[in-house]
């Protein structure tokens, strides 16, 4: 678990009540050592905590109750000479006032530049990987699986009369019909597996570990689990899948791809909603399942 699936975890006014409790212990200490020593630097840990583990909008207001408690603070130490000029003092604390948003800006960037690299690695329509960013991994699970002599299995998933979604129903129905068929993918295999979304209706996924005697069973789980879906919501559509498991990461990722429509497309011409299961670079099996 990360920390941003901790932070999720936690309730947010036991984030609030952290955060003031630490303001609360910041203040208290900046009050004891008085105005010989600068407890500025300190205040930016509950502005950075609330930030993060709730909204940067929140950590906005904490920016502000801050800067107003190190006023009072400064007020209250004795600080008679500041206290006397007035408009130097306030354009102080201004100027602390812009120290303190500093963190609420910057998890702000970067939480705008992680948007933008999930936007540049996933399908916008279905939240599953998009084919630039699949054949980054593929290429990585390749090495991984070259270096320590480890099978991997490659599935090509195409929807079975998909045009026919959108030509009765609408696109609107058809891009439920998408996302509804990642969502369940993702959710029968396991995390470490990687779905993508390589085509209008056509999907891949990458099984890190499978060989070829778990391959066509994990992958016909999750057919029937499709097919499933799909009967519940009334979604006149099946699977054909190819399946390809390598034990030998020859290939390039396009050969890989290659290898698994052209399985693919032995289920299409067969008929359709099945699976087509070959080995590389051992022969070819076929799988024909009862569904």
């Amino acid at each position: 678990m990360n920390l941003r699936e901790t932070a999720d975890r936690v309730s947010k006014p036991v984030w609030i009540g952290l955060g003031f409790a630490l303001l609360g212990g910041v203040a208290s200490l900046d009050y004891i050592t008085g105005v010989e020593l600068s407890f500025s630097l300190f205040y930016l840990l509950p502005i950075a905590l609330i930030s993060w583990a709730i909204s940067e909008r929140l950590g906005l207001v904490f920016a502000i109750l801050s800067s107003c408690v190190w006023i009072l603070v400064d007020l209250w130490s004795g600080d008679s000479n500041r206290a006397a000029n007035l408009f130097a003092y306030m354009w102080n604390a201004t100027a602390r006032l812009g120290f303190f948003l500093l963190p609420v800006f910057m998890i702000r960037l970067n939480r705008a530049m992680e948007h933008e690299k999930t936007l540049a690695r996933t399908d916008f329509l279905t939240g599953a990987l998009n084919a630039r960013f699949f054949h980054e991994m593929a290429q990585m699970e390749i090495n991984r699986s070259f270096r320590y002599k480890r099978h991997f299995t490659l599935a090509f998933i195409d929807v079975d009369n998909f045009k026919n979604i959108n030509d009765t129903f609408g696109h609107t129905e058809g891009d439920t019909v998408l996302r509804t068929i990642a969502t369940k993918i993702k959710s029968h295999l396991r995390k470490t597996d990687i779905v993508a979304r390589v085509g209008g209706d056509e999907f891949v996924v990458l099984l890190p570990e499978t060989d070829a005697q778990t391959a066509p069973i994990a992958i016909s789980n999750m057919q029937r689990a499709l097919l499933k879906e799909m009967a519940e919501n009334g979604w006149a559509v099946t699977f054909s899948i190819g399946v390809l498991t390598l034990t030998s990461p020859r290939l390039s990722v396009d050969e890989m791809l290659g290898r698994a429509d052209q399985l693919m497309y032995v289920v299409k011409n067969g008929g359709k909603n099945n699976i087509h299961h070959a080995s590389y670079p051992e022969e070819t099996i076929a799988i024909k399942l009862d569904l």
